[in-house]
């Protein structure tokens, strides 16, 4: 079946969008949502990033890893997108290397948000793979790991809605923001269908008990 993005695709890939002559720079999206924290401040530490991600880009991304903050850093260094300083606590006994986003790290960045290809999204729902193997799986379990599915899209969007009301007190992230808000409907429409397939799981169960129970 074509949907929306089958358009785009030609030989197993997806075409450059048109008018673009600029090659887009050939870095992993992690690499892009790093430099794109950088793009919101003067300087960021390893740390202060870690933090920028699990603030806002768990929520629809995914929060990298220290190891791999540090990586793509060095990534970005050596393509002159990025560049750090060590700055040494006043009591000259501990350093923290500070990352800032250089003028061609801003317009690589710049050209990937406008001029890369449209993709659509991955979708990894454990949860779900479980459920499409429900013949396998015991009624109660199945129940179990569908509500703690909902317990866990409950929390996700409260966590979500207090991030988005606190970026709000900053003018320059109402990108970050109106991202934010999306969160919080998103995580709301996944527990509602989660229950909503609870509900079908649950006269799928019944239907299974009755014909156990005649034979």
């Amino acid at each position: 079946m074509r949907g929306l993005y089958s358009s785009m695709m030609t030989d197993g890939g997806v075409r450059p969008a048109q008018g673009d002559e600029q090659a887009v720079p050939d870095l992993p999206t992690t690499a892009w949502a790093v430099l794109g924290m950088l793009s919101h401040a003067e300087e960021l530490s390893g740390y202060d990033l870690k933090k920028w991600a699990d603030w806002s880009l768990q929520f629809f991304y995914w929060s990298p890893s220290f190891s791999q903050i540090y990586a793509e850093l060095k990534r970005l260094e050596k393509h002159g997108y990025a560049v750090s300083r060590t700055v040494v606590s006043e009591d000259g006994m501990r350093g923290k290397r500070m990352y800032a986003i250089t003028e061609s790290g801003r317009e690589a960045a710049s050209h990937w948000v406008n001029h890369s290809p449209v993709e659509p999204p991955v979708l990894k729902h454990s949860v779900m793979l479980r459920a499409w193997l429900g013949h396998l799986a015991e009624p109660d379990r199945m129940r179990e790991i569908l509500g703690q599915h909902i317990e866990y899209a409950e929390r996700m969007r409260k966590l979500a809605e207090v991030d988005a009301e606190g970026s709000e007190a900053n003018p320059e992230w109402a990108y970050p923001s109106a991202v934010l808000r999306w969160c919080v409907k998103h995580y709301e429409a996944e527990k509602e269908f989660a229950e909503d397939l609870l509900a079908d799981l649950d006269k799928l169960a019944r239907k299974r008990g009755r014909r156990k129970s005649s034979k």
